[in-house]
């Protein structure tokens, strides 16, 4: 956040309702926890701040002269998880980095966007583990620009595809289909019926499907194996947005309450109308890619860890953030970014990326302490103490980050489990070699590496395991 020259700030664990409606997102938003005071005010726990700094910057920010402003803050943010799981990876309460952008011209608010991508590109090289930057839908957030960073993940709940020939890469929300405007209608269909999330309108979904002669119907529970419920939502008229939770044992008897029923179809259904152009089948492994002549798209689970948003005016036109431009007698709206890095969920998904059966694996960078010196209950004091030093080097501050694993009454074996369990990038150990021959055993279990080396060599050779790390 520094590199790209952001202040720090402390914004509030609790925020109104008020300001929530004003920006339209109150009856969106179902993952809000809600909270009453002894006057039954409306107040929320945060979810997140959009609101409240915008609402802050517009009250203290008044012209073109004040900007451009990037404010960023760590802190909790919390959330009514519908399915609170995985530890750290989705939870009801979490830590997260958050940095809003303000600018005062749509040029500019892009050409900051591309400048936190960059400083977001360099923060995940440092971890030096793969990751993924997906294309990605704004949703409920507003704007029509923003990426995803995702570490690939059989435990992730996110779907992200990519070319095997270009650089092509979305999540599930808003992958592209290469679509052939000859394609042939097919004869055999299913029909999928849902209800709206005001459970007054009831939804039809057509689809084709060559492999289900004889079936027209399947049950509510089977729709996400064969439709794009992230498309459909886009076709669906406006005022109506479709229920993906729905019980389908309790499905039957809402139906028969709705007053209202939408169709939608796939263009290449026998039914569809003319006006029918959205593709709401799912797109599959080995589809072509919609931006290259010769790629095949692959598709891989992934855990979501960072987000960029481009967001344009659409926080400060309702809550009122405008700022007066070089000419005194024009005025704007200030144009806004917001970016977003899971701190918990980062430590969560870097353990079950890592994590093996001995215990916890951490890159360099995210580590506890970088390395850690063990000895037994027979090495004496000046010993480590001489180890340590050669570790540490010369100079106040050192460039390798050690613990000293003193306890009294635990065995080297004992020390060693502990140390695995915990994930040090690298161990030193006082043990055979060191007695015998003043050689030190280095183990890092990461890559594979397990020698002995003299003294005088320690700080070189932990340091070359650190860099790889």
């Amino acid at each position: 956040m520094k590199s790209i020259g952001a202040s720090k700030v402390s914004l509030s664990s609790i925020t109104t309702e008020a300001l929530w409606q004003q920006s339209g997102r109150y009856s969106a938003n179902s993952e809000l926890l809600r909270i009453k005071d002894r006057r039954e005010s409306g107040f929320l726990l945060s979810p997140t701040h959009e609101e409240e700094i915008t609402a802050l910057v517009g009250s203290m920010v008044h012209s073109y002269k004040d900007l451009p402003l990037r404010l960023y803050q760590i802190g909790r943010k919390y959330r009514d998880e519908r399915r609170p799981r995985g530890g750290l990876l989705r939870a009801k309460e979490f830590m997260m980095k958050d940095l809003y952008t303000f600018d005062s011209s749509p040029k500019s608010a892009l050409e900051t966007y591309e400048s936190v991508r960059e400083a977001y590109t360099n923060f995940f090289n440092e971890l030096k583990l793969p990751y993924l930057v997906a294309d990605a839908d704004s949703g409920n957030m507003g704007g029509k620009l923003s990426h995803e960073y995702h570490f690939a993940s059989p435990k992730g709940e996110d779907y992200i595809f990519s070319c095997n020939s270009c650089n092509y890469v979305a999540n599930e929300e808003l992958v592209e289909k290469k679509t052939d405007a000859a394609a042939p209608k097919i004869g055999d269909s299913l029909m999928f019926t849902g209800i709206s999330v005001d459970k007054k309108t009831a939804i039809n979904i057509h689809i084709p499907n060559s492999s289900a002669i004889g079936v027209d119907r399947v049950s509510w529970d089977g729709v996400s194996a064969f439709v794009n419920l992230h498309a459909v939502k886009k076709a669906l008229p406006k005022d109506v947005e479709i229920d993906t939770g729905i019980e389908t044992s309790t499905l039957s008897f809402l139906l028969s309450k709705t007053t209202n029923t939408v169709d939608i179809y796939d263009p290449t259904h026998p039914n569809a109308p003319s006006t029918s152009s959205m593709d709401i089948t799912l797109t599959k492994p080995g589809d072509p890619c919609p931006r290259c002549s010769t790629g095949k798209l692959n598709i891989q689970k992934a855990i979501e860890v960072g987000h960029t948003f481009h967001l344009g005016t659409r926080y400060s036109v309702p809550l009122n953030a405008v700022i007066a431009l070089p000419d005194q007698n024009l005025s704007s709206p200030i144009h806004m970014g917001c970016h977003g890095i899971g701190v918990s969920r980062i430590i969560g998904a870097v353990a079950s990326l890592l994590s093996d059966a001995k215990g916890l694996n951490w890159p360099r960078v995210i580590a506890p302490y970088e390395a850690i010196i063990l000895s037994d209950q027979k090495t004496n004091e000046a010993d480590t103490s001489e180890v340590y030093d050669a570790l540490y080097g010369e100079g106040r501050n050192s460039d390798v980050d050690i613990v000293l694993d003193d306890r009294a009454g635990k065995s080297l074996g004992w020390k060693l489990k502990d140390a695995d369990l915990i994930g040090y990038p690298v161990v030193v150990v006082l043990g055979r070699g060191w007695k015998e021959k003043r050689e030190v055993e280095i183990q890092c279990r990461r890559l594979g590496v397990k020698k002995y080396v003299e003294l005088k060599l320690l700080r070189a050779e932990v340091l070359a395991l650190l860099e790889q790390l």
